[in-house]
């Protein structure tokens, strides 16, 4: 079984590319394992559970021919109005893929069962209320959703959240919202963090499922073309500003929440999200298509480059003041 407390050890950069609905799929997850990350991807983008069972075999099946051992996720919402939840957790119990991340509703009913297989369930969490209900639980990490997160996001600062959380819970905390550097990988050690949780950085990779269109808004977008609404899904999310004047809507007057369903998750909220597309506000962080291997070079090199900063800034605020100097 994989140690939640150990997990970003195994990692060459304490990242996870977080699950994207439409977005991740199994080239994603690969490269990402690849790269030295952990690759997630949504149970719901596998159409049916049919393809589900195609897609969780593919995966083990590459990393296992690759010689792999960078732990994967699935990302499975627990939602009740979720009609696939018991067929797509089946197929989990059947593939056990090493992570299970819970969403949009409590990880209770599978924690004991994911832990039986040998795997860990992490639980998506938007406030500290929620996060103390998965802790109770019994899960062995939470993902942080803070505000700037892409698609269905929070609403607290991080500063705020982790801190928080850190006052009852001292085990695995994944931090997601707006990052998208190596730099911004380190800030969230620094406040407390163990893995950095990175959706929209990946939005434009040659691994990302998404139409072209899509990924070049992306990487010609800043935080100003990010716009929060509960208009679309029910829940709040980040939108980009262009996808919802393009789909009908006016971004300045969006209308009331929609009625939270994910009963049509491969219906009519599927088409949704194919036509409106979700950023976080750390989008201007891509500047151009990229594969995921460069991402995680580039990330890799910003943070050791920061940690080398800030140690050097340390090491020079621990010297004794000169007083010659400022005479």
């Amino acid at each position: 079984m994989i140690l939640a407390s150990s997990l970003a050890e195994k990692l060459t950069l304490p990242v996870m590319q977080a699950p994207m609905f439409l977005i991740s799929g199994p080239d994603m997850v690969v490269n990402a394992c690849r790269a030295g990350i952990i690759g997630s991807f949504p149970t719901q983008n596998a159409r049916t559970p049919e393809i589900l069972d195609q897609w969780l075999s593919e995966i083990s099946n590459r990393l296992a021919q690759q010689q792999i051992s960078t732990p994967w996720a699935v990302n499975l919402i627990t939602h009740p109005t979720y009609a696939r939840g018991k067929d797509d957790f089946e197929m989990i119990l059947k593939h056990k893929p090493p992570i299970v991340i819970t969403a949009l509703g409590s990880p209770a009913a599978l924690v004991e069962e994911v832990h039986n297989y040998g795997g860990i369930v992490l639980a998506d969490v938007i406030n500290p209320s929620y996060a103390k209900k998965a802790a109770a639980a019994k899960v062995d990490g939470l993902v942080l959703v803070s505000t700037g997160a892409g698609g269905h996001t929070g609403y607290l600062s991080p500063f705020v959240f982790v801190q928080e959380i850190r006052k009852f819970w001292q085990g695995l905390i994944v931090l997601g919202g707006g990052i998208g550097s190596g730099k911004a990988v380190l800030a969230a050690q620094a406040m407390g963090a163990d893995i950095a949780y990175l959706g929209t950085r990946f939005i434009p990779t040659h691994e990302s499922l998404c139409q072209t269109e899509y990924k070049q808004m992306v990487v010609d977008s800043c935080s100003d073309d990010v716009v929060v609404s509960d208009a679309i899904t029910g829940v709040k999310a980040n939108w980009l500003r262009q996808s919802l004047i393009n789909g009908g809507y006016n971004p300045d007057k969006m209308p009331s929440a929609a009625n939270i369903n994910f009963a049509s998750a491969a219906g009519a909220e599927n088409k949704r999200w194919k036509d409106i597309w979700a950023a976080g506000q750390g989008v201007a962080s891509s500047t151009e298509i990229q594969t995921i291997s460069e991402i995680v070079a580039t990330l890799s090199e910003e943070y050791q480059s920061s940690l080398t900063n800030l140690l050097d800034k340390q090491k020079h605020s621990a010297q004794p003041l000169n007083t010659e100097e400022l005479q």
